[in-house]
C-alpha cells in the first residue's frame, strides 16, 4: 500500500512535458530563440539537403523512424499540414532515423506516399539536437531558422502542431504587413469625396 502511494505521488508531482507547456505559453519570443542547428543530409534521391535552404519558411522537423508506431500516428498529420501550409511558406522535413537506413525508408516512403521530403539521419545529427532520448521527436522551426517551441517528444495532440504553426505564419504576415496600408480616417475620406 505504502509503495501505490509512493508511486501515485511520484506520478502526480512529475513536471509537465515541455508539449504542454508550449501549447499555453505560445511561441517563445523571438529574441529568445535559439537558431536550430545547422545540417547536411541526403534525402531519398540523393540530393544533398540543408537546412539552411529552408530559410524563410516555417519547418517543422521530425526525427522518427520506420518501425516507431507514435511515429505513423503523426504521418498523416504531417502530409496534411505540408498539402495545407505549403504555399503560405510551410515545409515538413522527415528525418529517419532507421538503423539500416533506406533499405527500410524507401519502401517505407513509397507505402506510404509520403508528400513532403524525407532525409537520412545519423549519430551525429542526433546530437545535433541534444541527442534524441526517444521517437518521435519534433522541432517547429520559425522563418528565422530558429527554434520556437520546446521540442515535441513522443506523440503530442494534432492541435497542438496546427496551432504552432498557425501562429508562426499569422505572425509572419503581421511583421510584414506595411505599416502603411492602414486606411484612411473617414474625414480625410469625406474631404477628398468633395
Amino acid at each position: 500500500m505504502a509503495l501505490l502511494a509512493l508511486i501515485a505521488a511520484v506520478s502526480c508531482s512529475a513536471p509537465k512535458s515541455t508539449s504542454a507547456s508550449a501549447e499555453k505559453a505560445g511561441p517563445q519570443p523571438s529574441k529568445n530563440r535559439k537558431p536550430a542547428a545547422a545540417f547536411t543530409l541526403k534525402d531519398a534521391n540523393g540530393a544533398s539537403v540543408r537546412l539552411a535552404d529552408y530559410r524563410g519558411k516555417v519547418v517543422l522537423l521530425n526525427f522518427w523512424a520506420t518501425w516507431c508506431g507514435p511515429c505513423k500516428v503523426e504521418i498523416p498529420w504531417f502530409m496534411e499540414f505540408e498539402q495545407k501550409y505549403k504555399s503560405q511558406g510551410f515545409a515538413v522535413l522527415g528525418v529517419s532515423m532507421d538503423d539500416d537506413g533506406w533499405t527500410s525508408v524507401k519502401p517505407f516512403l513509397a507505402d506510404h506516399k509520403i508528400n513532403y521530403r524525407v532525409l537520412l539521419g545519423n549519430d551525429s545529427m542526433s546530437q545535433l539536437y541534444g541527442g534524441l532520448d526517444a521517437l518521435p521527436t519534433t522541432f517547429i522551426i520559425d522563418k528565422d531558422g530558429n527554434v520556437a517551441f520546446p521540442p515535441h517528444i513522443g506523440l503530442i495532440n494534432k492541435n497542438e502542431y496546427v496551432a504552432e504553426i498557425q501562429s508562426l505564419l499569422e505572425t509572419h504576415q503581421q511583421t510584414t504587413e506595411r505599416p502603411n496600408s492602414r486606411p484612411l480616417p473617414a474625414a480625410l475620406l469625406l474631404g477628398a469625396a468633395k
